[in-house]
Parts: structure tokens; sequence; C-alpha cells
């Protein structure tokens, strides 16, 4: 009996250690990164491009590719890559807007029309207010096994890598492009690594944050620059009020073959049904409160634009 026992805990401690492994593996590896919202792969410039780049910008970028990777392998270039590339795209723009999206975090905005229709309305809304304005993905995750594990691991620890890669890019952006204003934009769980960067950034005046459908355990602090909507002005959202029922009752229905209701819109993982957490601009509520948070942070363009116009 007690070598069964002996047995049964240096098993469980080999599991146990096991398990500590892949988790420190997982939130040590940066996988994917910033690319065009539109094409994937559009965000690639060309050596020419690069060498126009500024000498103490292209030192800082193979700094802080260093300080994640160190300073050799595939993935400190990809890295400087990026950031050189994510540079170049926002070096003449007023606004980056770098949407993070839900579920696993490998998706574009066209997978969720909701949030499509937001970044159209932002974008449509900042060069109302005279901004010009270049939308951005943050891809988080791989398309493949390892990147769903990986994922479960960073949800598990509040997403402690991928929200400092997202703070380390946003940085770099802002650091050399003083002009520019960046507004991290963040679905579902992609809100939690949103919130998780503006609260490394919360000192940076350059970064602002818009977050919609918080995940019921996470609990966001709405700080200064950030607005966050947990009901789309229709019905509750039930996936960030934590309602389990109601996702029962409407997954259920599903698997029944019984059709939503318009205003029942919403799903996590696209398969478990989510009353409420739908997000769109055409949703009045939604349009309205994005659209006041962008006039009171950035009206002040518009007077300047009228004012020039006029002169």
């Amino acid at each position: 009996m007690a070598n069964n026992l002996r047995r049964l805990a240096v098993l469980t401690t080999l599991i146990g250690v096991m398990l500590l492994a892949v988790a420190l593996i997982a939130l040590s590896y940066v996988e994917v990164g910033i690319a065009n919202e539109i094409e994937p792969e559009s965000l690639i410039y060309t050596a020419e491009d690069i060498s126009a780049v500024p000498q103490s910008v292209a030192e800082d970028a193979s700094r802080l590719a260093a300080e994640m990777f160190g300073n050799n392998g595939d993935r400190y270039e990809e890295f400087v890559t990026q950031l050189l590339d994510s540079y170049v795209e926002a070096n003449d723009k007023d606004f980056i807007v770098l949407f993070n999206p839900g579920g696993w975090g490998w998706s574009f905005p066209d997978s969720s029309t909701g949030w499509r229709s937001i970044l159209d309305g932002i974008e449509v809304e900042l060069d109302s207010l005279g901004y010009e304005a270049v939308l951005l993905n943050f891809q988080r995750t791989s398309e493949t096994t390892w990147g769903v594990m990986k994922e479960f691991m960073e949800a598990a620890f509040h997403y402690p890598s991928k929200t400092k890669d997202l703070a380390c890019r946003v940085a770099f952006l802002t650091g050399h492009c003083p002009d520019l204003k960046v507004i991290v934009a963040g679905e579902s769980n992609g809100s939690i690594v949103s919130d998780g960067a503006m609260k490394i950034l919360q000192d940076n005046p350059q970064v602002y944050c818009i977050q919609t459908g918080t995940p019921f355990w996470h609990r966001p602090v709405t700080r200064e620059r950030t607005l966050v909507l947990n009901s789309n002005g229709v019905i509750p959202d039930s996936f960030s009020r934590g309602d389990i029922p109601t996702m029962a009752r409407a997954s259920l229905k599903s698997l029944l073959g019984i059709a939503p209701e318009e205003k029942e819109r919403g799903t996590i993982f696209n398969f478990v049904k989510a009353p409420g957490h739908y997000y769109s601009w055409r949703y009045p509520y939604v349009y309205s409160q994005i659209t006041e948070f962008l006039e009171e942070n950035f009206g002040i363009n518009q007077e300047e634009a009228y004012s020039s116009g006029g002169s």
C-alpha cells in the first residue's frame, strides 16, 4: 500500500512538473504579431522601404527583439521585421486602430461582422474629425494545435506574454512617432489583452482603448482614455454577465435547429451561443458611445480643420 502511494505521489509530481514546463514554454513564446487587417501578407515592405527607417529606430527594434528572444534566431529576426514594418505603416498616419480579436485570437475582422462594422465606423468618424487612420490586426495566436494550447495557458494567467508583446509594439510605435495616436480595440477575450496592455501603457497619453464584451471572469479597471462596453444596448450580454443558464438555453435551441432572434445574436468560439455578445456599429447604443468617446478625446481637430478651411 505504501509503495503504491509513493508511486502515485511520484507520478503526480512528474505530471505537475510536465504541465508547469508546458506552461512556462507557452508563456515564453510569441507566435504571430501585427498584420494588415484586410490582407495579412500586405504589411511586408521592401528592403528599400526598410532602409529608409532611421538608424535609431532600427537599433531600438533590435534591442526590443533581443529583450524578448535573445539577439539571434528566427523569432528575433521576425520580431525586428514586424516592428520595422509597422513603423513604416504608422509613420505618416495620425491614428493606428489596432484590433485584438476574440475567440482563439487568430481571426481577422472580416470573421466578425459586428466588429468589421465598428472598425469601419471608427475610421469614418476619425476621417470626419480630420484624421487619417489605418486599421491593423493583432493576431496573437497561430491557427494550430500548439496555438490553441498556448492561448489556453495564456488565458489561464490573464495573457502575461501576449499583453507584454502588444504593449511593447505599441510603445515602440508611439515612442518613434510622437504625433501618432493608437486605439487598442479588443473584442471578448481580446479585451483582456487590450486591458492588460493599457495597464502597462497607462502613463502613455498617445494610447487609447475601446473594449466590448469583456468575459465575466475578468474585471477591467476603467481608466482614463478607455471605453468599456459590456452591453450592446439591445439585450444584456450573457457572456459578460456570466449568465450560464441563458447561454445553455440558447446553445440547446441552436442544437435543435431553432434559429435565434436578431436581438439574441452572439457566440463564443463559434459554437457556444451567448445572446447579447454581439456588438455592431448599427446598434444605436454602440454607435453613440463610441462616437462620443472619439469626439470627446479627438474632436478639437475638427475645429482646427474648419478654421483652416475657412481662412
